[in-house]
């Protein structure tokens, strides 16, 4: 007799528009898609979920319940805080992330935004606009001072571009080793920096720890830059800070509540520049999120371990 077939492994994807493009898997997978409304009926059959959506909640709120579930989980995002909840920590299910995608995009973004506010390029624009012609001189990047906070690929990504221009860095992470301080000297090196810059993953250690006395901390001429995760900041405080000129500026590319309001008073802080979370989303990008998943999936389809592994209970790749 003839062995029937295996079936395909189903891939269970969270949409997001445009769709992921599988390449080489198509035909080689049983694809379904599923949306917030749909994807805890859906869970019990899928071997492989592919959280496209990376913006939804959805996960957190399906994954609890009864029925078997995915064996595997990638998201297309380097953070995982939006999927993540007690009965995905505690299983056996393996969670891989987006990291390495967004690292150089990132790290460009942060070193423009150092550029325009050293040069202050908003206000250039804000009077080019009102036909203005007002003589200013600008600040020096080399040999300003910077803090960044979160010593994964995306904060080391900086630190290489910060110091191509000239700029003395001192990089904090969780575990203080060889060329990275740890969280107890943060406030010190907040103290001395022109910019500081958050980069760090959202765990319950790091969520609201730019507060009003970390911005106290700060020099009135020092900006503060966040391209992490929204709740890593305290947005009233920041607000308070740029208000009352405890620092000169700040730029946010993610918030607590995204998109942000029309009506969200952060639109009128001074010198606060407000972008919606793009700083890593470059010309081609969706492409390379899925090219990264199509090799993951032949790496577990092979039966090789995964790359980009995360620690369920500390919320990121560990290793860095």
């Amino acid at each position: 007799m003839t062995a029937t077939p295996a079936a395909p492994p189903t891939l269970l994807v969270l949409d997001a528009d445009p769709l992921p493009r599988l390449g080489k898997l198509t035909g080689r997978v049983r694809v379904k898609h599923a949306d917030a409304s749909t994807l805890a009926e859906q869970l019990p059959s899928a071997d492989v979920l592919l959280v496209w959506d990376f913006t939804s909640h959805a996960v957190r709120s399906a994954w609890p319940g009864g029925g078997p579930r995915p064996r595997w989980v990638h998201t297309a995002s380097a953070g995982v805080d939006h999927l993540m909840c007690p009965e995905l920590a505690d299983s056996d299910t393996v969670v891989t992330n987006a990291r390495g995608v967004f690292d150089d995009p990132i790290a460009e973004y942060v070193a423009a935004l150092v550029l325009a506010m050293a040069k202050d390029l908003p206000r250039t624009l804000d009077l080019q606009r009102e036909r203005t012609w007002r003589h200013r001189e600008a600040q020096r990047v080399a040999g300003t001072r910077a803090c960044v906070v979160g010593s994964g690929p995306i904060g080391r990504a900086i630190v290489r571009v910060l110091k191509a221009l000239g700029v003395t860095t001192a990089l904090v992470g969780r575990t203080p080793r060889a060329g990275i301080h740890g969280p107890g000297e943060l406030d010190r090196l907040m103290a001395r920096a022109d910019w500081v810059i958050s980069a760090a993953p959202l765990t319950d250690d790091t969520r609201g720890m730019f507060d009003a006395r970390r911005f106290g901390c700060m020099q009135p001429s020092a900006r503060f830059i966040n391209v992490g995760r929204g709740q890593l900041v305290v947005e009233d405080a920041l607000a308070e800070a740029l208000t009352k000129h405890w620092i000169a500026g700040a730029a946010l590319d993610v918030f607590e509540t995204e998109p942000l309001t029309p009506d969200s008073p952060l639109w009128q802080v001074p010198g606060l520049i407000v972008s919606p979370h793009m700083s890593g989303d470059t010309v081609g990008w969706r492409d390379e999120l899925g090219s990264q998943f199509v090799e993951l999936y032949e790496r577990w389809a092979a039966g090789k371990p995964l790359r980009n592994v995360v620690d369920k209970k500390r919320g990121y790749v560990p290793g860095h």
